[in-house]
């Protein structure tokens, strides 16, 4: 067990960094480059089994805000001398049909909309704000992050099996491990995670010449179709509430960047 905690201890001193664009502390054991190769297969795997909208229109509008901001935030990082967070990443966007109102961008830049979440951005804007969201995440690398995180917890589910299990507490422990893992660690950075994108979001989408101000609107209207969510400490996302508060007091920085 010494020899394990040791092992450990060693790999989160090597893994742990200062996140740029936020400065906050973060531990990465796989690089953002790794994950990139495999989300190339990913997303090709995904545009091939899901359906493309055929809508034109749509489709066009995706694209387009997909382009101007990849292209507002590449200017950016370049500006900053931080252009190396999106080195590999190969932009692409696409409009699948499916009713979950939900939209992703794996890591490397390949970004995907579903048209159910069309209805909620209702227009240019309000598709701005899910888009400056989704790819802050990956500009972050928060998927590398969450994959340290899984890293670390199934390197302490490693420990706790060293044990002999025929020690009276073994169960016990083994089960409070599990919820607190999940509990304390987890979930806090998912939502720590979450609220990162909002904010980077909004810097982005007002680069690319969106009003940052639309996004009150749009998670306002998230929040009305979402009536039965988990409690907070129990969800991977903060509350709407906290969302929406914590997106207003973002909002003043973001409108230093923003032209319309």
């Amino acid at each position: 067990m010494k020899v394990t905690l040791l092992f450990i201890g060693t790999i989160l001193l090597a893994g742990c960094a200062t996140a740029p664009l936020t400065g906050r502390s973060q531990i990465k054991l796989v690089s953002d480059r790794a994950l990139i190769a495999q989300s190339l297969t990913s997303y090709r795997e995904v545009i091939n089994e899901e359906t493309l909208s055929t809508n034109v229109a749509q489709t066009a509008i995706v694209k387009e805000v997909g382009s101007r901001i990849s292209r507002a935030v590449e200017q950016y990082l370049q500006q900053e001398q931080l252009l190396y967070l999106v080195d590999g990443f190969q932009w692409e966007f696409n409009l699948i049909e499916s009713d979950i109102p939900n939209a992703w961008c794996m890591p490397g830049g390949k970004v995907a909309f579903y048209t159910g979440i069309l209805p909620f951005t209702q227009d240019e804007a309000g598709l701005a704000v899910v888009m400056g969201h989704e790819i802050a995440h990956a500009v972050v690398g928060h998927s590398a992050e969450r994959v340290s995180h899984a890293m670390l917890q199934q390197g302490g589910a490693m420990l706790l099996s060293s044990m002999r299990r025929g020690h009276e507490n073994y169960a016990v422990i083994q089960q409070v491990y599990g919820i607190g893992s999940q509990l304390g660690v987890i979930l806090p950075f998912s939502r720590t995670h979450e609220l990162e994108a909002d904010k980077l979001g909004l810097i982005f989408m007002a680069l690319a010449g969106y009003d940052p101000a639309a996004s009150i609107d749009f998670w306002k209207r998230m929040a009305a179709n979402d009536a039965s969510k988990p409690p907070e400490f129990l969800s991977t996302h903060p509350a709407d509430e906290t969302r929406i508060e914590q997106i207003r007091a973002y909002l003043p920085e973001a409108m230093h960047y923003y032209r319309p």
